[in-house]
């Protein structure tokens, strides 16, 4: 194998990349993001995700293609997400791969969302691999659609040790984006809002509880009582959203600096956690779109230089859903010869 092209449509980015296995490197990164086309909605609708996959996949795999300097024929591979995420999406991408591999006599790879969310850390900044990471390690994956930890033994062998008992960390910052007014996505605008208040825990929202040592994450009642004590204040109201009279810009920044510093703890705790619980790991991974955040990644930061651990964010461009991470796990898959066949379908 030399060539791998990656394919990514479980949501609403499209994304394509080629991995060159005898470099080890990412060669081509091309991504299409469908932030306007659902911003008016505030959220993704995803008859209109689907639809957009279906105008945009070929243009994004030539781009790649272009960028790798090389064709579809010159291609060994396909490697395409197929779970979890939008049916509709998902099924997109899956096809598009599935009648190349089918017209052109290639080898296709089925894979897992989640798993190429974990390996993006394994991604440097100019799309080489990180030979230096050790295993085992832990890795924090979250997003608007999860928020998950998994123990990491090796390339493609890893375990789930804990997640949300609920809403994932993204939701909360979209939800509560919303009932500030501030639009869709909501993370770097609450982000924004608390670095001019300097990051102050302002009104000391609940940090959900769970059981002592197990390793879980829970934003639901978070988000209840963000959204209950702007209601209290006056700022919001169930029926008609908003008040913009009360809702100051004063307060916005001291409640998206208050919900911040909230998850900020919350992840902190479960990495302690999680560290005792496994203390053979070496280091902690960050990943997925939530990764994004500097505020989130410099308190883990901080969190590991106490714990004696390695820290290693994602890049930025490769904690949004990406290409990039599913070719880089469709080269080892290919490696080791776990090829899937023209029956593969859509997993949820």
């Amino acid at each position: 194998m030399s060539l791998i092209l990656g394919i990514e449509t479980s949501c609403d980015e499209t994304g394509a990349a080629v991995f060159d296995t005898a470099a080890q490197k990412i060669v081509a990164h091309a991504l299409f993001s469908q932030i306007e086309l659902h911003k008016i909605y505030g959220g993704v609708v995803p008859e209109i995700a689907s639809r957009s996959q279906l105008e945009k996949i070929d243009l994004i795999v030539q781009h790649a293609l272009t960028q790798a300097n090389c064709s579809i024929n010159d291609i060994d591979a396909l490697a395409v997400t197929n779970g979890p995420g939008l049916v509709g999406s998902l099924l997109v991408g899956l096809c598009f791969a599935k009648g190349i591999a089918w017209s052109l006599n290639k080898k296709i790879i089925g894979i897992d969302h989640l798993e190429g969310h974990i390996f993006s850390s394994l991604l440097l900044q100019d799309g080489s691999v990180n030979n230096t990471v050790p295993f085992p390690f832990i890795s924090l994956s979250a997003s608007g659609g999860h928020t998950m930890m998994h123990l990491v033994h090796g390339l493609g062998q890893y375990e789930l040790i804990g997640q949300t008992l609920d809403d994932a960390a993204g939701e909360a910052f979209d939800k509560v984006a919303k009932v500030l007014g501030l639009g869709y996505p909501g993370g770097a605008a609450i982000e924004r809002l608390a670095a001019a208040v300097g990051f102050q825990d302002f009104f000391a929202y609940p940090r959900t509880k769970t059981v002592a040592n197990k390793i879980a994450f829970s934003f639901s009642g978070l988000k209840t009582a963000v959204l209950y004590d702007l209601v209290k204040r006056g700022a919001y109201d169930l029926t008609a959203g908003p008040n913009v009279a009360a809702l100051t810009s004063e307060l916005q920044q001291q409640v998206a600096s208050s919900l911040l510093v909230c998850i900020g703890d919350i992840f902190a705790k479960q990495v302690k956690i999680a560290f005792k619980r496994y203390p053979q790991a070496k280091a902690l991974t960050f990943a997925g779109g939530v990764a994004c955040n500097n505020y989130l990644r410099a308190q883990l930061n901080d969190t590991c230089i106490r714990l004696g651990k390695k820290f290693i964010p994602t890049p930025p461009q490769f904690c949004t859903d990406n290409g990039a991470m599913i070719a880089f796990v469709g080269s080892y898959r290919a490696a080791q010869g776990l090829f899937s066949d023209l029956s593969v379908d859509v997993t949820r």
